[in-house]
């Protein structure tokens, strides 16, 4: 008496089938998005778990509007081109915002380091690369709630700003690109100390020199030579250029070679760093 045949998954038992009748497969580069959404989707779904975390992220940029902003604006200290200090500030303390919630975003890799989760994750047959950037994705969803709660504030207190529909996706755009870009980077520094308090340390250290050496509180034209070269290599400054461009009215054109040098630098620098963070992810896991 023959014995019955296991029972095969009904997904696996399609794909042989299919595969044997010689229908199309799935394509690699659908297959890598959908991984990259599922990744990033898991990733939004811990902000219902914590909630919180939002409203003590809009403590700083708070500040930095109500307070720095306030009483610059009265010194009149800084040459913006014209604009008022308070309407050149905005974009940055809200790509400063943005810094700040993704440079920390890779704590949650050590986290789920230590309960086991990346090795789930790096036994599935997902690409290394589709897990960088889904968890990238998921920091830029959490920066536009982020984004919101300051663009309100801003309004609340009379910032002029541009709020078009197109000026708003595009502000979404380079939202979402500069939070993948640093979170990214978080995550390959995670990926190198592998402790929380290693990492917390070095995240300290690093996000005040990249908001300091960028465009977000005043010209680089007012920096000294050897800071302005800096300030040319950090991702940051073209972020903060590009959100300027779409929220002041006035202050530049949205298109053009400028505006395509941000949009290109940002997502030439999301590449580079999220292949690089495929090649470390797998060390988490040592």
């Amino acid at each position: 008496m023959k014995s019955p045949r296991p029972a095969e998954p009904v997904g696996a038992s399609a794909d042989a089938t299919q595969a044997a009748a010689g229908g199309p497969r799935r394509p690699k580069l659908a297959a890598f998005v959908a991984k990259t959404f599922a990744i990033g989707a898991m990733e939004v779904r811990k902000l219902r778990h914590d909630p919180t975390e939002l409203a003590t992220r809009a403590i700083q940029p708070a500040l930095w509007l109500l307070v720095f902003g306030q009483v610059m604006s009265r010194g009149r200290v800084i040459d913006t081109g014209g604009a008022p200090y308070l309407d050149f500030l905005t974009p940055g303390i809200l790509a400063q915002s943005v810094l700040f919630i993704a440079i920390f975003n890779g704590i949650s890799v050590i986290w789920e380091r230590d309960l086991g989760i990346v090795h789930k994750l790096l036994a599935s047959p997902t690409p290394r690369s589709a897990l960088v950037l889904g968890k990238s994705l998921g920091a830029g969803v959490r920066a536009l709630v982020q984004a919101a709660v300051v663009m309100l504030l801003a309004l609340a207190i009379g910032v002029h700003l541009r709020i078009d529909p197109l000026s708003v996706a595009g502000v979404a755009f380079f939202v979402v690109l500069g939070a993948a870009v640093f979170s990214t980077f978080s995550l390959i520094i995670a990926c190198i100390v592998k402790t929380r308090e290693r990492f917390m340390g070095v995240g300290q250290v690093l996000t005040m020199p990249l908001f300091f050496a960028s465009n977000a509180i005043y010209p680089t034209s007012l920096m000294p030579r050897a800071l302005q070269i800096v300030s040319e290599a950090n991702p940051l400054t073209y972020q903060v250029d590009a959100l300027r461009r779409l929220l002041l009215p006035g202050f530049a054109s949205v298109t053009g070679p400028d505006f395509a040098l941000d949009a290109g630098v940002l997502a030439a620098a999301l590449v580079v760093l999220v292949a690089v963070c495929a090649r470390l992810y797998p060390d988490l896991a040592r």
